[in-house]
């Protein structure tokens, strides 16, 4: 029986970057999450977006993104702005979103029988998905959303200040 820890290393690790206004996606899978893969990636945006344009990667606090090796090749790239969500605050990246979708429609769908062809397969829909592209856009505004946020914890404290 394998250990729980081979278990996990099998699984591919992804990297996603959504074009903004077309929602063209950029993905590759990787066998690990470390610093050298992210920077691999920078390497393939950086091939793939016009170099006119800025960058700007939303990103989690995970450490890859800011180990030494990956901070060295941003500092040699200055069109690469880097926004880093909250803690537990990943519903901010419209990237989470799209790997919802992927999970959605054909992770949890899909029987893969190894770990190359779940890789193909999440190939073969980031290709699928960039034949027909659709950007996702909000559909509420950051006041909108942060007057839900004021007014679900204004009634949490009402109840937890009623409750002995």
């Amino acid at each position: 029986m394998k250990s729980r820890r081979s278990r996990r290393s099998t699984a591919p690790s992804r990297c996603c970057r959504c074009a903004r206004g077309t929602g063209r996606v950029i993905g590759r899978c990787y066998q690990r999450h470390r610093a050298v893969e992210f920077r691999k990636f920078l390497a393939q945006v950086e091939q793939a977006v016009p170099a006119d344009l800025d960058i700007h990667l939303v990103l989690d606090n995970y450490a890859t993104h800011k180990a030494p090796p990956v901070k060295a090749w941003l500092a040699r790239h200055p069109r690469y702005h880097l926004h880093f969500t909250p803690t537990s605050a990943s519903w901010l990246n419209q990237v989470e979103r799209w790997f919802a979708l992927l999970a959605d429609k054909q992770i949890k769908r899909g029987v893969h029988r190894s770990v190359n062809q779940l890789k193909a397969n999440i190939t073969a829909f980031i290709q699928a998905h960039n034949d027909h592209p659709k950007p996702f856009n909000w559909t509420r505004t950051a006041d909108a959303i942060l007057e839900t946020i004021a007014r679900y914890c204004s009634q949490t404290l009402a109840i937890h200040a009623a409750s002995p």
